[in-house]
């Protein structure tokens, strides 16, 4: 149960049927944040841990009576939904709530139940249930059954059938590792690091907004400084033409926050302790046993052929940029550095196709977007997307907004809330959290899912904020996981949505990126900000054109990444010397790019926390989507036969069907190969569309 709720959060309630929400939008009543009454001030979250704890300790009881299998399986997946609303319901409240208050009684309330969670799986008395229920599977729907599986197995990689002695230290590492995923997250935040130019002439005025002005200490020369979190030193490296502020930036960058290393080393050596408890030989090992891929072996082979693959193009792509910059200073000229990369490019990207990323931002004010979001429903899907009041102190912040689906026939099909837009004290993420999962309540009532959209996008108000398109295509990708939740029809919340294998879950946010980049969809919401003409033709096939240039690069640096998460996961490391000498070797063999001594990327790579031994399930996903593309979407993208097969072969069964079933009904079995046990992409579309092979 703990493993699941950890690999794919839910939601509150303390009552499901209490929260339940009807067919038709409910009147606007007072009550708190999320809709939840107990959430009108921060000390709610305690009242909601408390009524959770209840409830679940009164379906524990009444399913040690072991009543009939089925309602063995209704009531721990009651308990989950329980225990789960309040878990990320929290989440969210932390990541995005501007009051401390309410983010400190969230982070004790997560905290909480997490311990409740122990608890509920070292409970011998559940684990015997779930056993009888899964022989007596005569009784149980397919789902049933398939939950009864999984209920079991999530027992067992909690330790249940353990000793004492070991089960009590399979739940203090879990606390341990909790505690220490939390506590790097927190230090990326808390020190992003910052550089100090002076003059402050060397900074390119489109930058001034993101610099503090300061003065040296000994001349009292005027300069600014730049904080090197992800989305500044991403600017500061594109944007700013004296190389040796890119490189100061570019170092600074790479190593903050030194406080990371310490505790990756503690992650590292606690998640592989747990394995070793467990029976396994590494963490990778015990991460991806159970999903498509079954074997840190399969991982592997799938990464070295995608690095291999990618090689010779991407090697073409480092010489043209170092070619590039020599044209640009002459023999003179030192070699080809990481911080240049992202400014050579842009300039590159510009001048082969007559781009101003300035021009294309001014056809993607934030109101417009949403209007795309709204498009992609209805024109796929039939379905509306209604803004709808909140009521008091539902809303953590006025830029939220809130949309209702609806379906014609269906009626309503859940909630989306919208925090698009960057403040202070908001963690600048892009992500998508289901507060609440669907599933069915009985043979008349279904709970609806309720999502949000967190995105940090930056501007003075929120009508004012004009998306770069790369933030567009965020955008559509977290909207892609949103449709995953909103429009699943599980009976069981535990497989609501994106509750699927690791290595499924980025499928649908991967296609939906495609829909950014398809002149066809951008046409009809891309507007120009003052004028209200739609975004020209050409300008969109330069932004595809700038795409593909140095696509090669882009998909090595990711190749790298899925390496790091896999080795730093699968052999203990000794030191923190040995992590940093780890992802050293790996840049080196398997990039075109040198890497610099002294930096540690990793320290803030906050995917080796949410991810651990999973990252490679973006690239598992990009070669899905490519498939899904070309064969369903790409005629024509916003038909309803395109929507159709998506939602009624894909999106509607979350995780209640085996992701390659899925996969080859929606677009046949070349989707997927087997190998040595496990299951891989076919490379073969992603490969075509970024012209890989000869």
């Amino acid at each position: 149960m703990l493993r699941a709720l950890i690999r794919a959060p839910a939601a509150y309630f303390s009552n499901a049927r209490r929260y339940l929400h009807s067919a038709a939008a409910p009147p606007i009543r007072e009550t708190g944040l999320y809709g939840f009454d107990h959430l009108k001030t921060p000390k709610g979250f305690n009242r909601m841990v408390d009524d959770a704890i209840e409830r679940s300790n009164e379906l524990v009881n009444y399913i040690a009576g072991m009543p009939s299998a089925p309602e063995i399986i209704k009531s721990l997946d009651e308990i989950s939904d329980t225990v789960c609303t309040v878990i990320d319901s929290a989440e969210l409240c932390r990541h995005t709530h501007p009051n401390r208050e309410f983010v400190e009684e969230a982070s004790k309330a997560s905290f909480r139940l997490y311990e409740y969670l122990s608890h509920l799986n070292s409970n011998h008395s559940l684990y015997r249930a779930v056993i009888q229920a899964e022989k007596n599977h005569h009784m149980l729907s397919e789902e049933a059954l398939r939950a009864a599986r999984h209920l079991r197995s999530d027992f067992e990689k909690g330790g249940i059938h353990l000793s004492p002695e070991k089960l009590d230290r399979i739940n203090q590492l879990n606390t341990n590792i909790l505690q220490l995923c939390r506590e790097f997250n927190e230090n990326i935040i808390s020190d992003p690091g910052h550089v100090d130019i002076f003059p402050a002439s060397r900074i390119p005025k489109k930058l001034y907004h993101l610099a503090k002005p300061i003065r040296h200490p000994s001349s009292s020369e005027k300069g600014l400084r730049l904080v090197t979190e992800p989305n500044t030193l991403c600017s500061i490296l594109q944007l700013t033409s004296d190389a040796e502020v890119r490189k100061l930036a570019y170092l600074k960058g790479n190593s903050a926050p030194r406080a990371n290393l310490v505790v990756l080393d503690k992650l590292l050596s606690a998640r592989h302790e747990f394995s070793e408890i467990l029976g396994y030989k590494s963490y990778t090992e015990f991460a991806v046993k159970e999903n498509m891929a079954s074997s840190p072996e399969v991982v592997l082979s799938f990464l070295h052929d995608m690095s291999e693959m990618v090689r010779p193009k991407a090697d073409e792509e480092f010489k043209t940029i170092s070619d590039f910059k020599r044209g640009k200073g002459g023999q003179l000229v030192e070699d080809l550095e990481p911080w240049d990369e992202p400014y050579l490019t842009r300039m590159m990207k510009s001048s082969a196709h007559n781009l101003d990323y300035s021009v294309v931002a001014s056809y993607f004010t934030l109101p417009q977007c949403i209007e795309g979001l709204k498009v992609l429903a209805e024109s796929l899907f039939g379905v509306k997307c209604h803004e709808i009041p909140l009521g008091p102190a539902e809303s953590w912040h006025p830029d939220v907004l809130k949309l209702s689906l609806n379906h014609p026939d269906e009626g309503e099909l859940g909630y989306l809330y919208l925090d698009l837009k960057s403040r202070k004290g908001k963690h600048p993420i892009c992500a998508h959290f289901a507060i609440k999962g669907g599933r069915r309540i009985s043979d008349t009532n279904y709970q609806l899912p309720i999502v949000a959209l967190v995105c940090s996008f930056s501007g003075s108000n929120f009508q004012s904020v004009r998306l770069h398109h790369s933030d567009l295509e965020t955008l559509f990708h977290e909207f892609g996981h949103a449709l995953h939740s909103l429009l699943s029809r599980t009976d069981y919340q535990h497989f609501s949505g994106t509750r699927v294998v690791t290595d499924f879950a980025e499928t649908p946010s991967n296609l939906f990126e495609y829909y950014a980049w398809d002149y066809r969809v951008l046409k009809t919401f891309g507007k120009h900000y003052s004028t209200g003409d739609p975004i020209p033709e050409n300008l969109v096939k330069s932004l595809q054109g700038a795409k593909r240039m140095f696509a090669a690069t882009e998909l090595q640096g990711q190749v790298f990444y899925a390496l790091i998460d896999q080795a730093l996961h699968t052999a203990k490391p000794s030191s923190v010397e040995d992590t940093i000498s780890i992802v050293a070797d790996l840049k080196r063999e398997h990039t075109s790019w040198k890497y610099v001594e002294g930096t540690h990327w990793h320290s803030r790579f906050s995917h080796l926390v949410s991810y651990g031994a999973g990252y490679y399930s973006y690239l598992y996903a990009k070669c899905f989507a490519a498939t899904i593309w070309q064969k369903k979407c790409k005629e024509d993208p916003l038909s309803v036969e395109a929507g159709s097969a998506l939602r009624s072969k894909f999106l509607q069964y979350g995780g209640a069907k085996d992701a390659p079933a899925i996969l080859d009904d929606l677009v046949g079995n070349s989707v997927t190969r087997n190998w040595n046990g496990g299951i891989v992409p076919d490379i073969t579309c992603l490969g075509q569309e970024m012209k890989l092979f000869k």
